[in-house]
């Protein structure tokens, strides 16, 4: 009995703070990236990566009300993000085919 108890799984549980301590970085470090990116990819990356510290942030707090609206809702902005993916990377190849750049500064309006 005694081995049968020492092999036994005991679930982690990480604390919430955990979560909002790693969201939180996440999200400063993506609001970091567009404000001092001038490339325009860069710029889309740290927009993604803000929008997954959201995610995470959601989860954590579905989780710690324990019902699965967050995850509804996470799976919306999922959906969402893969559209904006579409969208964004066929902007800028369009951008990179008329301005033969993707960097912010040097693109000053999208008349062509």
């Amino acid at each position: 009995m005694e081995g049968a108890a020492m092999n036994a799984v005991v679930p982690m549980t990480v604390p919430l703070n955990a979560f909002l301590a790693v969201g939180t970085i996440l999200f400063v470090i993506g609001l970091a990236g567009v404000l001092l990116k001038r490339n325009a990819l860069s710029m889309f990356l740290s927009i993604e990566l803000m929008m997954n510290a959201v995610n995470l942030l959601f989860l954590a707090y579905a989780r710690m009300r324990g019902d699965a609206s967050g995850q509804m809702v996470v799976f919306f902005v999922i959906a969402v993000a893969a559209a904006e993916a579409a969208v964004g990377l066929a902007i800028f190849v369009a951008l990179f085919r008329a301005k033969r750049t993707i960097d912010v500064d040097q693109i000053a309006s999208l008349k062509w």
